[in-house]
């Protein structure tokens, strides 16, 4: 890998093992470390007096890093995906110098701000006010800087009425916007992000997703952990896909995104849980099925472009008197929403009684709107602003193109929709002719 000299970030064969089982301790104490190093001599020194004896085979290493290397320009922003356990937190941390790698060696050149964790680097019994300056500290500014940006910080955090107020009293939310608010105000050169984003309500994600936007743009170094593939799209030209702890892609945010989305299709139009005890959800709400439906009611194995579908939810709702709103997110196979959609009617939704009671929301996609390719929907449920339930990826399903709409264009069609649109053609002629004097 050819490195620059403009770097902010340069990761050079980093690996990272834990120990299973046993408390990690990342900086050991000097007794700590003589009586590893004696354990270990003896240890060696038994199987040289017993050359039969074979080394002890570790069964209990997990390798969370293997042989990481890449580099970050000064000023971009860089995404990284990849599944849960593939490595992405464990790379930030060595980055933030939570954890030290095994191997390899990570610089990063320029004041470091972090939020790895809801709240990292809060001290619970201090107030909401006493943390700003505390992280400012930690961060290497000065007070008169740090005051000068603390009325942004808490207007943004919207915790004016409990700035004074220990954060231990805190909910995870009002902890979480004020984590943010401190770690994008404060003005550091490089912010590291994980997916704690996904912990607020909807306005907040995208209040976040703004400021990181105006972070990028003021030329700050930006790594972005997240399983957002819209809010990666949008945010980064470039991406890393890391998997059992290695990287294993590295480029343009587009194709990175298509092909880790393509990796994992599996096409699924139906799902269904009988058993409430073991659905997925939650205290508000249980799902009970799902399923995508041509609009006869029918589940078709092929679905073309003119196939209007039917796209069904059913769920257990665990207070009657609780009027949740369905939504549905519509996603292509480059990460790009297509549309969501909700219901405007909530007549349904009135006078009900109370008790628990099985719903089921369908949604009806006319034909000839979709464009071809693979496509997941996404389901959430809302009460007001806030999303009570929310699972990626519920349905699965291929448009499939069947060429009855090419005519004379030959390539793939570009966009996220392809309607078909009434047109009209209109022509006259005209029969000039001129007079010859």
């Amino acid at each position: 890998m050819t490195m620059s000299s403009d770097y902010a970030i340069r990761v050079e064969h980093v690996s990272k093992q834990f120990r299973l089982g046993v408390r990690q301790n990342d900086f050991p104490t000097l007794r700590e470390s003589i009586a590893s190093g004696v354990a270990q001599a003896g240890r060696t020194l038994a199987r040289l007096a017993k050359p039969g004896t074979p080394a002890r085979v570790e069964r209990d290493i997990l390798q969370a890093l293997h042989d990481v290397s890449f580099e970050v320009r000064q000023g971009e922003t860089l995404g990284i995906i990849g599944s849960n356990g593939a490595g992405k937190s464990t790379l930030l941390k060595v980055l933030a110098r939570v954890t030290e790698p095994s191997a390899g060696r990570a610089e990063v050149r320029g004041r470091l701000g972090s939020l790895l964790e809801v709240g990292t680097g809060f001290h619970q019994e201090l107030t909401g006010r006493e943390n700003v300056f505390l992280n400012g500290a930690i961060l290497g500014m000065r007070r008169a800087e740090i005051r000068r940006r603390f009325d942004e910080i808490v207007a943004f955090a919207e915790v004016e009425r409990f700035i004074d107020t220990p954060v231990k009293f805190y909910s995870s939310g009002m902890y979480l916007r004020l984590a943010f608010a401190v770690a994008a105000h404060l003005e550091p050169e490089i912010l590291l992000i994980d997916e704690v984003l996904a912990v607020g309500d909807a306005a907040f994600q995208e209040k976040c997703l703004g400021k990181m936007g105006d972070v990028a743009n003021d030329g700050r170094t930006i790594l972005f952990v997240s399983h957002n593939m819209t809010a990666m799209e949008a945010l980064c030209d470039r991406l890393i896909w890391m998997k059992n702890g290695a990287v294993i892609a590295d480029g343009p945010s587009r194709d990175i995104i298509s092909t880790y989305l393509n990796t994992y299709v599996t096409s699924r139009t139906e799902q269904s849980w009988p058993d409430q005890s073991t659905a997925p959800g939650n205290e508000h709400v249980r799902m009970h099925a799902t399923r995508v439906r041509v609009q006869d009611g029918v589940i078709d194995d092929e679905i073309t472009l003119s196939t209007p579908l039917r796209i069904e939810f059913e769920y257990w709702l665990a207070d009657a008197r609780t009027q949740l709103i369905p939504n549905l997110y519509l996603v292509n196979s480059h990460g790009a929403v297509v549309f969501r959609t909700a219901p405007t009617d909530l007549t349904p939704w009135q006078n009900r009684g109370d008790g628990r009671m099985l719903v089921r929301d369908s949604c009806e996609v006319p034909g000839n709107l979709l464009n071809d390719g693979t496509h997941r929907i996404a389901f959430s449920l809302w009460r007001g602003h806030e999303i009570v339930y929310w699972v990626d990826d519920l349905l699965v399903f291929d448009v499939r193109d069947t060429m009855e709409m090419r005519n004379a264009w030959y390539e793939k069609w570009p966009g996220v929709v392809r309607p078909i649109l009434e047109w009209r053609t209109e022509s006259s002629v005209s029969d000039v002719r001129h007079r010859v004097p």
